[in-house]
C-alpha cells in the first residue's frame, strides 16, 4: 500500500512539473515577443507555485519594469528581501528598478548595500557582479568582482574582469587582468592567448600590442615565470618577429629541456614565412640537443630545404654527406624523399629521383610513409610526362586511404594529372567530389581547377585554348617558367576575348612574380582589369598589385590605392578583411 501511495505521489509531482515546464515555455515565448502583459500572468502563477525559484522572480520583475509597473516590482522585491534578507543580490534588482524611474540616489543606496553584503556572503558576489554587468553597470561589476577576490583570495574572476575592461575600452586594465589570471593559475595560459589574441594585430607598434607587452614585462620583473616567456614568444610570433620569439624560447629551453618542442614549432613557422636565418638556428638547436631521431632528421630535412631555397652551393654534397653519416635506411627515409624532390624539381633529373624513391620503398613498414613515397613517385612520373604511371601510384594511395587527408591529396593529384593529359571529363569528376569533402586547402585548389576546366572546356569541336593552357600549367609545374610564359603569350594572342584570356594573363603574372619581373606582372594585372571590371580575377589582380607595390616596389601610395579599390569596389571579395587592415596600417590609423 505504501508503494502505491509513493508511486501515486511521484506521478502527481511529475505531472505538476511537466505542466510548469509547459507554462514556462509559453511565458518565455511571450517574453521574447515583447508580450509582457501575457507573460506576467504566467510568470506570476509560476512564482506563486514556486516562490523559491529566482528565475521566475527575475522574469516577473523584468516584465513589471517593461510595462512601467515599477511600484508593483518594488513592493514585490521589498517583500522578498524581508522574507529572505540573505538574498542580497536582490538589492541590485531593486536598485535598477529605482534607476528606471530616475531615482538615482535610491538606486545607488541599493547598489552599495549589494556590494557591502559581499563581506558577509561572498558566495553571492559573482551573481551580484553578473547582475551589474547585465544592467551595464560596468564599474560596479568590477568593484563587486574585486570585492569577492579580496574576501576570498582563492576566487579568480580574472576572465570576467578582463571582459568588462574590454567592453569599457580600458585595454591596459584588460591585459593586466589576463596576466594576473595566469599569475594565479598557469592552467589559463591557452585561454588567455585565445581571448587576448582578439585584440592584438601583427603590428608590433599597435597600441594594444604595446600594452600587452608592457603588462607581461612588468609581471616578469616582479614575479619571473616561464609563462611570461611563453606569452612573449607567442606575441612576437604574431608580430612575425621570429628572432625575438627565439630569444624567449631559448630562455625557456635553458630552464627546461622539454621546451625543445617550442623551438621546433618556431622553426617551422619561421621557415613557412621565409625567415630562413631564424629557422636554421632553430633546426640547428634541434639537431644538437634532441634525443628523438624523428625530430633530428626532421630538422636536418628542413635545413636542406632552407639550403635549396636560398640556393646555397653544393646541395648534392650535403645530401651525400648525410647519407654517408647516417646511411640509406629507414632513419633517413624523409631525407631520401627530399633528395628525390630536389633531383626532380631543382636538378631536372627525374629518372634518378624515381630510382631513389623506388629504393626507399624497401625501408618502410608504415603504410602512411609508404603512401608519401608513392605520392612523390607519382609526382616524378607526372613531371616526366608519364601520366599513366603517375596515376597508378596516386590511385593506389587514394584507394587505401579513402577517408583520410592523404587520400584526398591523392585524389587531387589524380585530377591534376588527368587535366595535364587533357582528360578533362575525368578530372572534373574527381574535382567535383573534392570541392565539398576535402580539407579547406585541397577544396580551394580543387574548386579553382574545376572552374578553369568548366569555363574553358571545348564545345562542339571549337577550340578554347584549354589544352594549351594545361600544357603551360604542366611546364609551370616542371619549373620551366620561360617555356610556360611563351605558351601563355600564344593563348593571350590567339584567344583574345575568350574566357581563357584573363586566366592566362593571371597565371602568367604569377610566373613573372616568381621571376621577379614585377613590372611585367603589374602590366598583366592591369590588362585583366581593363578586360572586364566585373571579372572574377579583378579583385585578385588589385590585391596582388597592392602587395607588389607594398612589399617589393616600395610604392606605398600605389599600394594604398589598390587596397582601397578592393574596399570600395569589391566588398564581397575574400581579400576585403586583409585589404582593409593593410590599408589602415599604411594610412597610419590606430587599428
Amino acid at each position: 500500500m505504501k508503494k502505491i501511495i509513493i508511486l501515486f505521489n511521484l506521478l502527481i509531482l511529475s505531472l505538476f512539473c511537466h505542466a510548469q515546464q509547459n507554462e514556462f515555455i509559453i511565458a518565455e515565448n511571450y517574453f521574447r515577443n515583447n508580450e509582457y502583459e501575457k507573460a506576467i500572468q504566467l510568470y506570476k502563477k509560476l512564482y506563486d507555485q514556486s516562490p523559491f525559484n529566482t528565475t521566475y522572480l527575475k522574469k516577473l520583475i523584468t516584465c513589471y519594469q517593461e510595462t512601467e509597473q515599477f511600484t508593483v516590482a518594488e513592493n514585490l522585491l521589498i517583500q522578498k528581501l524581508k522574507e529572505k534578507p540573505n538574498l542580497s543580490y536582490l538589492h541590485v534588482v531593486l536598485g535598477y528598478n529605482f534607476e528606471r524611474q530616475e531615482k538615482n540616489e535610491d538606486a545607488n543606496k541599493q547598489y552599495q548595500k549589494a556590494i557591502e553584503s559581499i563581506n558577509k556572503k561572498a558566495n553571492y558576489g559573482s551573481l551580484i557582479a553578473g547582475l551589474f554587468k547585465n544592467y551595464n553597470k560596468l564599474d560596479l561589476a568590477i568593484e563587486a568582482f574585486n570585492k569577492v577576490m579580496t574576501v576570498n583570495p582563492k576566487a579568480n574572476y580574472g576572465f570576467q574582469l578582463a571582459q568588462i575592461y574590454g567592453e569599457k575600452g580600458d585595454f591596459e586594465q584588460m591585459f593586466k587582468s589576463y596576466v594576473d589570471l595566469v599569475d594565479k593559475n598557469e592552467g589559463y595560459l591557452n585561454n588567455v592567448k585565445r581571448y587576448a589574441g582578439k585584440y592584438l594585430t601583427d603590428d608590433s607598434e599597435d597600441e594594444n600590442n604595446l600594452l600587452f607587452k608592457k603588462a607581461l614585462l612588468r609581471k616578469s620583473i616582479s614575479n619571473p615565470k616561464d609563462s611570461w616567456n611563453d606569452l612573449l614568444s607567442w606575441l612576437f610570433i604574431r608580430q612575425k618577429q621570429y628572432n625575438k620569439a627565439l630569444i624567449q624560447n631559448k630562455a625557456l629551453l635553458a630552464r627546461d629541456p622539454n621546451n625543445l618542442g617550442k623551438i621546433n614549432d618556431l622553426g617551422k613557422i619561421a621557415l613557412e614565412n621565409k625567415d630562413y636565418t631564424v629557422a636554421k638556428e632553430c633546426f640547428d638547436l634541434i639537431i644538437e640537443k634532441t634525443n628523438y631521431p624523428r625530430d633530428k632528421f626532421g630538422a636536418i630535412n628542413n635545413n636542406l630545404k632552407i639550403a635549396i631555397e636560398t640556393k646555397q652551393p653544393d646541395i648534392e654534397g650535403r645530401f651525400n654527406a648525410i647519407f654517408k653519416e647516417y646511411g640509406i635506411n629507414s632513419k633517413t627515409l624523409f631525407t631520401q624523399i627530399e633528395y628525390a624532390n630536389y633531383l626532380t624539381f631543382t636538378k631536372n633529373n627525374p629518372a634518378a629521383a624515381a630510382t631513389v624513391l623506388k629504393n626507399a620503398l624497401n625501408f618502410t613498414n608504415s603504410k602512411f610513409i609508404n603512401a608519401s613515397i608513392k605520392l612523390k613517385l607519382g609526382d616524378v612520373f607526372v613531371y616526366m610526362g608519364k601520366f599513366n604511371k603517375g596515376l597508378i601510384y596516386f590511385s593506389q594511395v587514394q584507394t587505401l586511404f579513402k577517408n583520410n587527408y592523404i587520400g584526398q591529396e591523392a585524389r587531387f593529384k589524380v585530377a591534376q594529372a588527368s587535366y595535364f593529359k587533357n582528360d578533362f571529363t575525368w578530372a572534373k569528376a574527381q574535382l567535383k567530389i573534392l570541392k565539398g569533402s576535402a580539407t579547406q586547402l585541397i577544396a580551394n585548389d580543387a574548386a579553382d581547377l574545376f572552374l578553369t576546366i568548366s569555363d574553358n572546356e571545348p564545345k562542339d569541336s571549337i577550340t578554347t585554348g584549354l589544352k594549351e593552357y594545361a600544357k603551360a600549367d604542366l611546364l609551370s609545374y616542371q619549373n620551366k617558367n620561360d617555356e610556360a610564359i611563351a605558351i601563355f603569350n600564344d593563348i593571350i594572342t590567339n584567344y583574345r576575348g575568350q574566357p581563357i584570356e584573363d586566366e592566362a594573363l593571371f597565371k602568367q603574372a604569377q610566373l613573372f612574380v616568381k621571376k621577379k619581373s614585377y613590372d611585367q606582372a603589374i602590366l598583366n594585372y592591369t590588362k585583366i582589369i581593363a578586360l572586364d571590371k566585373k571579372g572574377i580575377y579583378v579583385d585578385n589582380a588589385y590585391y596582388q598589385m597592392a602587395e607588389l607595390y607594398s612589399n617589393e616596389l616600395n610604392n606605398l601610395e600605389k599600394a594604398k590605392e589598390y587596397y582601397q579599390k578592393i574596399i570600395f569596389d569589391h566588398p564581397s571579395s575574400i581579400y576585403l578583411v586583409e585589404a582593409r587592415k593593410k590599408f589602415r596600417k599604411l594610412r597610419g590609423d590606430d587599428i
